[in-house]
């Protein structure tokens, strides 16, 4: 069964609830039946990189916050994280527009490591203070997961997977999605946001019993 993952790599709940998600597989008893694959989807999409620009004071000006109401709300989703064994530094990371991240994400798929690339983009955003919109990153996390470094260059200077990008976020609109992380399990049941593992283990089971009916 597929499990499809609208996300956006600088979406912190969609990191959290790939954990949770993960968890819940983890439970799973016939787990090595799921196929998952991620989404594309950008919850700014007319973000302009900004690496000068905390988190803190681009989530004021877009939320209409002060910096230290930001720096809170930050704090609070930081706890959250931590919950399930993530490290969010969100005074490292890079206001960075998330489309090129995305195209990457389509070519790791069509090798087989987009799951690995999912990851390995949260953790750089999150964690580690990286740009993901540029160049040079990319290249170096698609090499961290084993895709040919010159393909991701030559990729990245190109046109490539931009329509797959484009494509999954109109998808989104056409199931009505308007916020992320959504789960779709065998495009019957969907899911909303970072559930507990419990609730994605109780959807899972359901979208399983279904498909053999």
């Amino acid at each position: 069964m597929k499990v499809e993952i609208w996300s956006d790599v600088m979406c912190p709940f969609c990191y959290i609830g790939k954990r949770k998600f993960e968890r819940a597989l983890a439970q799973f008893p016939e787990r090595e039946s799921i196929e998952i694959e991620w989404k594309s989807f950008q919850l700014n999409p007319g973000m302009k990189t900004e690496p000068g620009k905390s988190i803190n004071e681009y989530l004021a000006e877009v939320k209409g916050w002060s910096v230290e109401e930001a720096k809170k709300m930050n704090d609070r989703v930081s706890q959250i994280a931590s919950a399930v064994g993530i490290t969010f530094n969100f005074d490292q990371a890079i206001v960075a527009n998330s489309f090129d991240a995305h195209r990457l994400s389509h070519m790791a798929k069509k090798h087989g490591l987009q799951d690995q690339m999912e990851e390995r983009l949260f953790a750089a955003y999150f964690t580690e203070g990286k740009n993901t919109a540029d160049h040079d990153t990319l290249v170096a996390l698609g090499a961290e997961v084993g895709l040919d470094a010159a393909e991701v260059a030559s990729m990245l200077k190109s046109q490539d997977y931009a329509n797959d990008v484009r494509f999954d976020v109109h998808e989104a609109t056409q199931f009505g999605i308007r916020g992320v992380p959504f789960f779709v399990l065998a495009r019957k049941f969907g899911v909303s946001g970072a559930q507990e593992p419990e609730a994605f283990l109780e959807a899972l089971t359901t979208a399983v019993a279904q498909t053999k009916v």
